[in-house]
C-alpha cells in the first residue's frame, strides 16, 4: 500500500470517528435533558422504566415507518437493493474443475424422475468418474480400413498385436495395448479402433463405435495412406470440433519417392490448416515392404516410426496433464448437456400437463358462463396461477403480482396480433359442422378459450426455458410462433377432437339432464290425435 493511500485512509477513519462521536454526544445530551425533565414530575424509581419504554416505542415507530418507505424506494431504484454476494469456489486446477462438474451432474441427476434415463446417466457419470481417477493417458489410433493402424501399433509396441493384411476391415473390434515412454510418469494406453468409411451395416456400426471411442480419447493419431478424401476430411473436422488434439500419420512412405512424399505432405498440411498443426503431420512407414535378394531371404526393413514416437513424447511431456484434464472436462460437459436435455424434456412434459389441465378448466368455465365479447377471451384464457405453476416446474419462484403482469401482457398480445379472431374463425368453421346451432356460440367461446390457454401456456414454456427472456423478437414473436404451430391443420384437428370430448359433449349432456319436464296439460284439454282415436 502506498504512503499517500495510507494517509488518506487514516484521515477518513479520523473523520468517521469525529462524526460518530458527535452523534453519540448529541444523543447523550438529549437523554440527560429528558431524564432531568422527567425527574421534576415523576418519582426517581419510575424515571428509568419510562425512558426504556419510550426508547422501545421510538425504535418500533422508526421500523414501522421506515421499512415500507425503504422497500418502496428499492422497487423504484433497483440499484439501491442490497446485492447478495455468492460465494464461488473457483477451481484451482482442471482436475478440480472436472470434480466440480461431476458434482453438478450429481445434483442434476437428483431432479430426474424417469428411471431409465436416470440409470443411463448414472452409469455414464460413473464411467467419467473412473476416467478422472485413472492414471494412463489414452491415445486412439483412428483411420480408414487397412490404412495401417494395426501395423503402426505393432511398430510402436515392437511386437505383433493383430492381423495385418490388405483386406478392408481387418480390425473389427477395438483393442487396447499399454506401454511406457521413457521419462514419462503416466502409462500410455494405445487403442486400435475399427476402420471407418466401410460399406454395409456392419461397417457403419463399426464406424459409430470408432467415433465414440475417439470422442473419449486424450490424444488421437489419424492414420492415412495418401491424400485425404472429402469424407476423411469431414471426419477430421468433426473430431477437431470436439476439441481433440490430433496428430496425422502419413503411412506407407516406403512406397513413394522423396519428392512425391514432400508434395503430399505439403498438400496434407494445406488441407488440414486450422485443424492440425503442420508439425503434427508426420510421415511413417509402419510395415515397409520386403526387399527381394536373389538367392537369399528377402530383406525386411525396420519400421520407420521414430519421428512419430518423438512427436508423441514431446506432446505428452509438455501437454499430457492438460490433455487428460481437458478430455475429462469435455466428457463432463457432454454428460451435463445430456442431463440438461433430459431434464428439459421432463420439465416440458410436466408443463404441458399443467397447461392441458388449465385449458380444459378455462374452456368449461367460459362455456358455462359465456363472455359478453370475444375480445375478453384473451384475458380469460391466461391464468396467473398457471403462470406460477409453469415457473415452479422450471425451478423459478415468482410472485403473484409478477405472474399477473405476465398474464396480462400475453393476453394483450393475443388480442393485438389478431390471434383471438383468427382462432375463433377456424374453430367456428369446424364446430358448425358437428354440433347444433343452439349451443354453437357458447361452444365456440369455450373451445376457443381452451385453445388460447394452450397457445399462451406454450409461450410461457419458451419464456421460462430461455431464463425468463422473450428473445430478440420479443413477446410478439414467441406468441405468433406458437399460434402458427397450434393452428396447423393436424394440430387443430387433434385439439378439436379432444375439445369435443372434454368440453362440448359433457356440457351438452348436462344441459339435456337439466332441461325442465313438459308442462302438464290442463284438465279437460284433449290433443288432436285423442279425438281421432276415441277408443284410446
Amino acid at each position: 500500500m502506498s504512503r499517500k493511500r495510507l494517509v488518506l485512509l487514516i484521515c477518513i477513519a479520523l473523520l468517521a470517528l469525529l462524526i460518530i462521536g458527535g452523534v453519540i454526544g448529541s444523543l447523550l445530551r438529549v437523554f440527560y435533558e429528558l431524564k432531568y425533565s422527567l425527574e421534576l414530575f415523576l418519582p426517581y424509581w419510575l424515571v428509568g422504566p419510562v425512558l426504556f419504554l419510550g426508547t422501545v416505542l421510538i425504535v418500533i415507530l422508526i421500523i414501522q415507518v421506515g421499512h415500507p418507505w425503504l422497500k418502496e424506494l428499492q422497487n423504484k431504484k433497483p440499484w439501491l437493493k442490497r446485492k447478495r454476494k455468492d460465494v464461488i469456489d473457483l477451481p484451482k486446477s482442471r482436475r478440480h474443475a472436472a470434480q466440480q462438474s461431476l458434482q453438478s451432474i450429481d445434483r442434476l441427476i437428483e431432479y430426474l424422475q424417469d428411471n431409465i434415463s436416470r440409470k443411463g446417466l448414472v452409469e455414464e457419470r460413473r464411467r467419467v468418474g473412473q476416467e478422472l481417477a485413472r492414471g494412463d493417458l489414452v491415445v486412439v489410433i483412428f483411420g480408414t480400413g487397412s490404412s495401417g493402424k494395426t501395423s503402426l501399433i505393432r511398430a510402436l509396441l515392437n511386437e505383433i498385436v493383430g492381423k495385418v493384411g490388405a483386406a478392408m476391415g481387418s480390425t473389427t473390434t477395438s483393442k487396447s495395448y499399454r506401454l511406457r515412454l521413457k521419462g514419462f510418469d503416466r502409462g500410455l494406453k494405445l487403442i486400435d479402433t475399427p476402420g471407418v468409411l466401410e460399406a454395409g451395416k456392419d461397417g457403419l456400426d463399426r464406424e459409430k463405435q470408432a467415433r465414440k471411442i475417439a470422442s473419449q480419447s486424450d490424444l488421437m493419431v489419424v492414420v492415412v495412406d495418401g491424400d485425404l478424401r472429402a469424407s476423411e476430411l469431414r471426419i477430421i473436422q468433426s473430431l477437431s470440433n470436439l476439441g481433440k488434439r490430433l496428430l496425422l500419420a502419413l503411412n506407407k512412405c516406403d512406397l513413394r519417392g522423396e519428392e512425391e512424399e514432400r508434395k503430399l505432405l505439403s498438400v496434407l498440411r494445406s488441407r488440414c490448416r486450422g485443424l492440425i498443426k503442420p508439425e503434427d503431420i508426420i510421415p511413417v512407414s509402419a510395415a515397409p515392404q520386403s526387399v527381394p535378394r536373389p538367392g537369399l531371404k528377402p530383406l525386411q526393413p525396420p519400421a520407420e516410426v521414430n519421428s512419430l514416437v518423438q512427436r508423441l513424447a514431446s506432446v505428452l511431456h509438455s501437454e499430457g496433464e492438460e490433455l487428460l484434464a481437458d478430455n475429462i472436462l469435455l466428457q463432463c460437459r457432454h454428460l451435463g448437456d445430456a442431463g440438461r436435455r433430459l431434464l428439459d424434456r421432463q420439465r416440458k412434459i410436466e408443463a404441458i400437463n399443467c397447461i392441458e389441465r388449465y385449458s380444459w378448466i378455462t374452456g368449461g368455465v367460459v362455456m358455462a358462463t359465456p363472455l359478453p365479447g370475444v375480445d375478453l377471451l384473451g384475458t380469460a384464457a391466461v391464468n396467473a396461477q398457471m403462470v406460477m405453476e409453469i415457473a415452479k416446474v422450471y425451478g423459478i419462484e415468482i410472485t403473484r403480482a409478477r405472474a399477473q403482469e405476465l398474464a396480462i401482457s400475453v393476453g394483450r398480445t393475443l388480442a393485438g396480433l389478431g390471434v383471438i379472431k383468427g382462432g375463433i374463425t377456424i374453430i367456428e368453421a369446424t364446430l358448425s359442422l358437428s354440433i347444433p346451432t343452439l349451443i354453437l356460440s357458447r361452444s365456440v367461446q369455450g373451445v376457443a378459450a381452451a385453445w388460447l390457454t394452450r397457445v399462451a401456456g406454450e409461450s410461457f414454456i419458451t419464456y421460462f426455458q430461455q431464463d425468463q427472456d422473450w428473445g430478440d423478437g420479443g413477446i410478439q414473436e414467441v406468441v405468433q410462433k406458437h399460434y402458427n404451430l397450434n393452428s396447423r391443420k393436424t394440430s387443430m384437428e387433434k385439439f378439436l377432437e379432444l375439445a369435443l370430448k372434454r368440453v362440448v359433449e359433457p356440457m351438452h349432456q348436462d344441459r339435456k339432464r337439466r332441461r325442465l319436464p313438459p308442462r302438464p296439460k290442463p284438465r279437460g284439454e284433449v290433443e288432436a290425435w285423442d279425438l281421432e282415436n276415441p277408443e284410446e
